[in-house]
């Protein structure tokens, strides 16, 4: 495939091939400067978070299985970046692959994994079975759970016609690593690019306002309940982080003020994710709420009860990351 040459002159070759050199940047609009697009494709779709989570493939995928835990899946977060171009006539999906694992290879990107469905190396062969080579399976599997924007009217799995083609790639860098997931398609739609770039980041914190044991204390004798955000765990942890001290001092606070108050200390998830994931994160989030109050601060274990809710009790829809960040929290309630 790399003859007359030999790969390695010709891989050294693509920057001066419809390579996606800083000129092509400059005369471009939109393109995720440490990415691009390649040359002569048209920029037909663009969303943007702030901040957000994501998965993504890093190697060979089990069918449509995803998630956490599943083969061939990651999640990341972090500023988040997706971009659909439409690929000019004549180019094929490797020329395009190649001549993008060679740009980010010059701006320090590290491929993690890449594969192709003509070949099988896009699937993991589940047990007794070869690996799969339908284009339509890796678009399916990549377009699910949550369901990426669609195109056309058209739900992006059914570009994945004929071919397809993935590459990841990662720059380590000091304020947070950068993942390039560039899916490729081929199909009667046309050749097409779905590059997603995540910029992993420390999220903004204290957006939510503190609530001290005297709002605690009138919200439960007004309403029995309170929802609280200063409690925080590691994304995808259940281990109560150091600066969500300052929240379980005030309901050390509020439960010493009133000894016969007792309380069920609720956790909820938003909606990414399995429902049973969710629920049992957001028991084990609770169970050690009620266990820092007992060990840290002295309180009776006997005065709460633990209880996760996951995300099915929701204070907003789970369409965006700033109702999403409302939905994560723990709740108080009268018992």
């Amino acid at each position: 495939m790399c003859a007359p040459i030999s790969c390695r002159h010709w891989l050294a070759s693509l920057p001066f091939l419809f390579a996606l050199s800083a000129a092509a940047h400059a005369a471009t609009r939109g393109d995720h400067p440490l990415v691009g697009r390649y040359e002569g494709s048209e920029l037909v779709g663009h969303s943007h978070n702030d901040y957000d989570e994501v998965e993504i493939i890093n190697g060979p995928i089990l069918g449509a299985t995803r998630g956490v835990g599943a083969p061939g899946w990651v999640r990341v977060e972090g500023k988040i970046d997706l971009y659909y171009y439409a690929l000019p006539a004549g180019r094929s999906s490797l020329e395009v692959l190649r001549n993008y694992e060679a740009s980010l290879a010059t701006k320090g990107f590290a491929t993690l994994f890449t594969c192709a469905t003509s070949n099988g190396s896009c699937y993991a062969a589940p047990p007794g079975r070869s690996p799969g080579t339908a284009p339509y399976d890796f678009g399916n599997a990549l377009d699910e759970a949550p369901e990426l924007p669609r195109l056309g009217g058209d739900f992006i799995r059914n570009y994945f016609g004929t071919n397809a083609r993935y590459l990841l790639a990662r720059l380590a860098r000091a304020e947070g690593a950068v993942y390039a997931s560039i899916a490729l398609a081929e199909g009667t739609h046309g050749n097409y690019a779905f590059v997603r770039v995540i910029e992993t980041k420390e999220m903004e914190r204290g957006k939510i306002t503190f609530v001290g044991a005297q709002q605690m204390q009138q919200a439960l004798a007004g309403e029995g309940r309170i929802s609280l955000y200063g409690i925080h765990f590691d994304f995808d942890r259940d281990v109560v982080m150091p600066d969500s001290k300052a929240t379980l001092d005030e309901i050390a606070h509020l439960l010493q003020a009133d000894p016969s108050l007792r309380l069920s200390v609720v956790g909820h998830t938003d909606a990414k994710g399995g429902a049973d994931y969710n629920l049992d994160l957001s028991r084990r989030r609770a169970a050690n709420v009620v266990a820092a109050l007992s060990r840290d601060y002295g309180v009776d274990a006997a005065r709460l009860v633990a209880r996760g809710a996951g995300a099915s009790e929701p204070l907003a829809p789970n369409d965006n990351e700033e109702d999403r960040a409302r939905n994560r929290r723990v709740e108080l309630i009268k018992r």
